[in-house]
């Protein structure tokens, strides 16, 4: 019996998310995926089990991705790519490499019927009702920023940088280094359960007194973490405490995850500045860290203080709290939005993608106008 089962013989389209380190799956129309799966597959040509951006040129992309939307549809859905029109939650950053890659895998290898692509900076607003807000997106690979004002995402404004999900673990495991833990070699698996079950992120207070040569801070519990169910070492409470510091530490450019958001406020309009300031909305699954919130918070204040951003006269930052958790944000957006006319309007057939060759990018101009094509029925379709 397939794991999707409609009431009516409508047929809902699939909805994917993609992501560095976790895909998420699900159906249009529903409030939470089916899936949440690590972005990994057992590449069958070596029999060793491989993440899918861990690739070496484009056509182990293309093996490794037939591979993975293999396993998304036969084992986890249960259902034909045939029958079903599917919607791609994407970065406006995804590499084009990829995209059309995905694209191709998708419709000449399982010939699905029709593509619609959305950013997830954007349709992760759909949830929230409003039109206007700077979304911080903290995943596994890299940290984005990209104000979204009228419903149009500001590309000009984006700000990066690496400092996600990998980051800190690889903060974490040096931190269990230096501790003389005992334990060496730890899986990525391993690290993030630790980083989920133990660690948390501080007030500024307590930072700045950890990053002193001495300290007279009374440290967190310690805790037993049983590895490999043989055997326990210790994390320590400092090590609990400090493993998040590196989202909020300055680099050689002076540059950290506070920083990112003020400098992409400081490259819109001076009338939206403020706007932004007061609808921040935090997605990826870093974000739902205990304490993450309440310590950007006093990051950007205190950031906001400095002469370098005086010129933005902001007083206060404001969050939304999205109707769900913040790491499957962007792929409710992306069902809410399969759910409407906007998936018969403005997806790509296949019929259109076997013409053109390509699938439709949002920085290439021959893309920028609508494109019409004709479906069965002789009606003009935009895309």
């Amino acid at each position: 019996m397939p794991v999707y089962e409609a009431l009516t013989s409508e047929k809902h389209a699939v909805v994917l998310d993609i992501g560095a380190a976790y895909t998420k799956f699900g159906f249009a129309s529903e409030f939470a995926p089916r899936h949440i799966i690590r972005t990994e597959v057992l590449f069958k040509k070596t029999n060793t089990l491989r993440k899918i951006f861990d690739f070496e040129c484009p056509q182990d992309l293309y093996d490794l991705l037939v591979d993975f939307i293999h396993m998304i549809y036969f084992k986890y859905a249960l259902i034909s790519p045939k029958d079903r029109p599917i919607v791609i939650v994407e970065s406006l950053l995804c590499p084009t490499l990829f995209r059309e890659t995905l694209a191709k895998v998708l419709f000449l290898q399982y010939e699905v019927l029709s593509i619609l692509v959305l950013p997830s900076h954007l349709v992760c607003l759909s949830s929230l009702a409003v039109d206007t807000a700077l979304v911080v997106d903290v995943g596994y690979k890299e940290a984005v920023v990209m104000p979204v004002c009228f419903g149009l995402p500001i590309v000009q404004a984006w700000q990066a940088l690496p400092l996600g999900g990998e980051a800190i673990h690889m903060n974490l495991k040096g931190l269990l280094n230096s501790a003389n833990t005992g334990v060496q070699h730890l899986s990525e698996a391993t690290l993030e359960d630790i980083k989920i079950r133990c660690c948390f992120v501080t007030k500024k207070s307590r930072a700045e007194q950890l990053a002193l040569a001495r300290c007279d801070l009374v440290p967190p519990p310690d805790v037993l973490y049983p590895h490999k169910g043989v055997k326990t070492f210790t994390i320590t409470g400092k090590v609990r405490e400090k493993t998040f510091e590196v989202l909020y530490e300055e680099d050689n450019d002076h540059l950290c995850l506070s920083t990112m958001i003020l400098d992409a406020i400081l490259k819109v309009n001076i009338d939206l500045r403020h706007k932004l300031a007061e609808n921040l909305v935090l997605i990826g699954g870093t974000c739902m860290t205990l304490g993450f919130k309440a310590r950007l918070k006093e990051e950007l204040l205190k950031q906001a203080a400095n002469t370098r951003y005086q010129i933005l006269n902001i007083k206060d930052f404001k969050f939304h709290s999205p109707p769900c958790k913040e790491n499957y944000a962007a792929w409710l957006g992306g069902s809410i939005y399969g759910a409407t006319e906007i998936l018969s309007m403005k997806a790509v057939t296949k019929e259109f993608y076997l013409r053109e060759k390509h699938l439709p990018d949002w920085i290439n101009l021959r893309d920028v106008d609508a494109c019409t094509t004709c479906d069965d029925s002789g009606k003009g379709r935009v895309l």
